[in-house]
């Protein structure tokens, strides 16, 4: 019999749905279930500096926990480098502080307002004065995936017939149509997020744990024991069937 895995999909600073989430799986696993998290702990949602104090300070601790990278998590940390860099699998008119992205809500909780007319220079400035350094270790120190058995857990997911070890990173954390339309089986039942859906899917192939929480949607957190998953609920246990 497999010991029970836990995972919990993108974050986007809601912590207070994480804290939600973490009392479910206790009351499923125990304090001490090992967890992974699918990366995304910054942008878009009010408390992207609690969730990433929460996950350090627990990693710290010596929780059970694996925490993986998300684009977006590489992207604060780009952003504060001695020279900010942006991106460059982002769409053309994009950048981390495009209202769309959500870095403007990260900074809004370490207390960095950004308004019109602000020089990118001076808002980088201030950013790197206000987010902690351990914060940034944190940050640096993410790994791109983590295996476990049958199961592969990664924050956007793999490119079809790539050996893992040549996997490359923007792939492990950017890709999209590429690994979503492949429909053949992988070495692994592939976990991941980054593409967000109405509610947690079971393709037979991949589980997408990303349902919308940067949006305001639900966060999921599921169980796996070997291949077979379920979705933690306030009343326990939800069988997520392959679609």
């Amino acid at each position: 019999m497999t010991t029970p895995i836990y995972a919990i999909g993108d974050i986007h600073g809601q912590l207070e749905m994480l804290e939600a989430a973490l009392e479910r799986i206790e009351a499923d696993g125990g304090p001490d279930a090992r967890i992974v998290f699918l990366g995304d702990y910054t942008d878009r949602g009010p408390d992207s500096r609690g969730v990433v104090e929460l996950l350090r300070q627990s990693r710290e601790q010596g929780r059970n926990w694996v925490t993986l990278m998300g684009n977006h998590d590489r992207m604060l940390s780009m952003f504060l480098e001695d020279y900010p860099r942006m991106d460059m699998q982002m769409k053309i008119g994009f950048h981390w502080l495009h209202p769309a992205i959500g870095g403007i809500e990260t900074l809004a909780s370490y207390g960095v307002d950004v308004v019109d007319g602000d020089r990118t220079r001076d808002v980088h400035d201030r950013a790197r004065a206000a987010v902690p350094q351990n914060h940034l270790d944190f940050m640096d120190s993410l790994p791109s995936h983590h295996v476990e058995g049958e199961l592969l857990f990664i924050h956007a997911g793999i490119r079809p017939g790539v050996a893992l070890k040549d996997q490359d990173i923007e792939d492990k954390i950017w890709i999209r149509r590429e690994f979503l339309d492949h429909p053949d089986p992988h070495p692994w039942l592939v976990v991941h997020g980054h593409t967000q859906v109405q509610q947690p899917e079971n393709h037979g192939n991949r589980v997408n744990l990303d349902s919308g929480a940067g949006y305001g949607r639900p966060l999921t957190a599921a169980v796996f024991d070997g291949r077979d998953v379920c979705v933690l609920t306030e009343t326990g246990r939800v069988a997520l069937l392959p679609i």
